[in-house]
Formats: structure tokens, C-alpha cells, sequence
């Protein structure tokens, strides 16, 4: 029996070979009804589709996107918030034909192919990004400092300025900061924030406290708040303002009678809660960062082609029931 191939499976149906490539690697330029037929025709014929090793070695590319992680995925991917952005990534790409490879920090990026990558929350000197720089593959950053490509960022800056403005205006002169990671360290997220919050106090010194975003900080929120004795509290993540909410309870503090309490994100706990906090828009940002991506690889290939420029999202500030006047 002759081998099946694309070009057999064209003849069949008087298309062309491209077409049939097309109803596997990039379905959304055919109608519904035409890849459907070209699919059951090729069933027919025993062919199960396109080898991914003979295409790569065809085409010089993967057919993947890395996505690069500074958090194992287990604690990545347990996140609404990255698993949403991760969602909104890998429709934006589908398109395409491209499928996202994950890569925690264990697995060696100069050992996976891939045409492209986002690099998620990582640090720009890490061991990784250097090796995907040093391979020449397009690296779109993503709430990170990336120097050497395009970035997505939401308002991080603008969004704490807010925060902290708002819980000013309430009167509230002793507050506390709890951020994530260590300033300078070169993820920019913590800085930009930390910026935010100090210029929207207008004067007015916080205490800062570094927690681990990922774990649990309650022992060190409880001492925080026995020792600063804070009537507000600025929090880099609204999981970091969930944990703060249950210390302050167990304290018998009252909320927001006693403490105030500011989120980021707008995670889908946020509303549940009643948390303030400062929403993003996590599905734009992932969408954004597909686009962006798109564009880097249009520019290797082709000079001409325009170089993608940064995107600065916007942030808004959502009041509930977590804030109200100092006491």
C-alpha cells in the first residue's frame, strides 16, 4: 500500500497540499465543513497527521512557545490569576498553530526547542533568559525587567499609587507594607509597587514587611501586626491580603472598624471577601503578551517587519468593605 501523505490526501480531494496542512497546524483558515472533510478523508486513509520531527526539520521550527516560570508549576498554576493569564496565552496562540511548553526553573531552556518564549515574573539575570538570549530566540517579558525585548506590564505603579491615596484619604497614618521579594532584585513588580504605595502616602511612612506571595505568611503577619500596630495594610497580592484578613480576625481585630486592608489583582476571592483592592485585567495581559510575541518572531524573520513596542496595561482601583476612616 502506497504511504500516505499530505499530498495524496489533496489529490483526493482536488485542494491543495497547503490546504490540507492547514486543517491540522492551522485550522482557523478553513471553513468548518472543508477541514472536517479533509480530517475524515485522511482518517480514511489510516493518516493520523503531520510528523512533528520531519516538520521541524522541514520548516526549521518547534511549533512550540516556551513559557518560563520562577515558581515551580505546582505553585505557579494553583495561582487563578497565572492560570487565567496562562489561558488567555495559549488562545490567543491557538491560531497559530503554536502549543506553549512549560518550563519550570528545573528543566535547562537550552535544551528545548522552541520558536519563541514569554518569560513570566522572572528575573532578566536568570540563568535561563540568558541562554534564550544567546540562542537568538524571541523572548517577550511579562510583569519582569526585559532590556533586551518587548514587555507587558499592567499600571503597577499607578495602580499602588491609588491604593495608597485612597487608604490616606481615610485618615490612616500608620500602615503597613507587604510586599513580595526583596527590592532591586530585578523583577520590577516589587519596586514599581513599592514606588506606588510610598508616593500615593504622600508623605506619610510605611513599614515595609517582605512575604512570600506563593506561601504562608500568617505567623509573620500576626507579628507584623502586633508590633506595628498598623491601622491600614497595603498587600502585593490579594492572597497575601486573604492571609491578613484571617490573622486579623484570630487577633480579633475588627474590619475595617480597626484595620484596613488593600489587595492587588482582583483575584476571584477578592469579591467573596469584600477585599479593596486594585483589579487588572488578566486576560488582555495574556493576550497582549501573545501579540507581542507574534511580532518578535515576525521581526527575526523578516528586518522589515515593524519591532513590537511595550504595553503598559491599565489598573483600576475597586473599593468594597475591607477599608473605611481611621478610628
Amino acid at each position: 500500500m502506497a504511504r500516505v501523505t499530505l499530498q495524496s490526501i489533496a489529490d483526493r480531494l482536488g485542494v491543495s497540499r497547503m490546504t490540507v496542512s492547514n486543517a491540522y497546524s492551522r485550522p482557523d483558515q478553513l471553513s468548518a465543513d472543508l477541514r472536517d472533510r479533509i480530517l475524515a478523508e485522511a482518517a480514511a486513509l489510516g493518516y493520523r497527521g503531520p510528523d512533528p520531527a520531519a516538520r521541524s526539520l522541514a520548516t526549521g521550527t518547534s511549533g512550540a512557545i516556551g513559557v518560563l516560570w520562577t515558581q515551580p508549576l505546582r505553585l505557579a498554576l494553583s495561582d487563578a490569576v497565572t492560570a487565567h493569564f496562562l489561558g488567555a496565552l495559549a488562545d490567543e496562540l491557538a491560531g497559530d498553530g503554536l502549543a506553549l511548553t512549560l518550563l519550570p526553573p528545573t528543566v535547562p531552556a537550552h535544551d528545548v526547542p522552541m520558536d519563541g518564549a514569554v518569560a513570566y515574573s522572572s528575573s532578566a539575570k536568570a540563568e535561563a533568559m540568558q541562554w534564550l538570549h544567546g540562542r537568538g530566540v524571541p523572548v517577550v517579558g511579562v510583569d519582569m525587567e526585559w532590556p533586551d525585548g518587548p514587555h507587558v506590564a499592567i499600571d503597577d505603579r499607578g495602580g499602588a499609587r491609588d491604593a495608597a491615596a485612597h487608604v490616606a484619604e481615610l485618615g490612616h497614618r500608620t500602615v503597613l507594607v507587604l510586599t513580595g521579594g526583596a527590592a532591586g532584585d530585578g523583577h520590577g513588580v516589587p519596586d514599581e509597587r513599592l514606588a506606588g504605595w510610598i508616593d500615593g502616602l504622600g508623605g506619610i511612612k510605611p513599614v515595609v514587611g517582605f512575604v512570600d506571595p506563593y506561601g504562608d505568611n500568617s505567623a509573620a503577619i500576626a507579628d507584623l501586626l502586633r508590633r506595628v500596630r498598623p491601622t491600614a495594610v497595603l498587600c502585593v497580592t490579594d492572597l497575601v491580603a486573604a492571609q491578613t484578613l484571617a490573622v486579623a480576625a484570630d487577633l480579633g481585630l475588627d474590619v475595617p472598624g480597626e484595620l484596613s486592608v488593600v489587595g492587588f489583582d482582583d483575584h476571584p476571592v477578592a469579591a467573596g471577601l469584600g477585599l479593596t483592592t486594585v483589579a487588572q485585567d488578566v486576560d488582555a495581559k495574556g493576550r497582549a503578551a501573545a501579540r507581542l510575541l507574534r511580532q518578535a518572531m515576525a521581526h527575526r524573520s523578516d528586518a522589515v517587519a515593524p519591532e513590537p513596542a511595550d504595553v503598559l496595561l491599565p489598573v483600576r482601583l475597586v473599593v468594597r468593605r475591607t477599608t473605611g476612616p481611621v478610628s
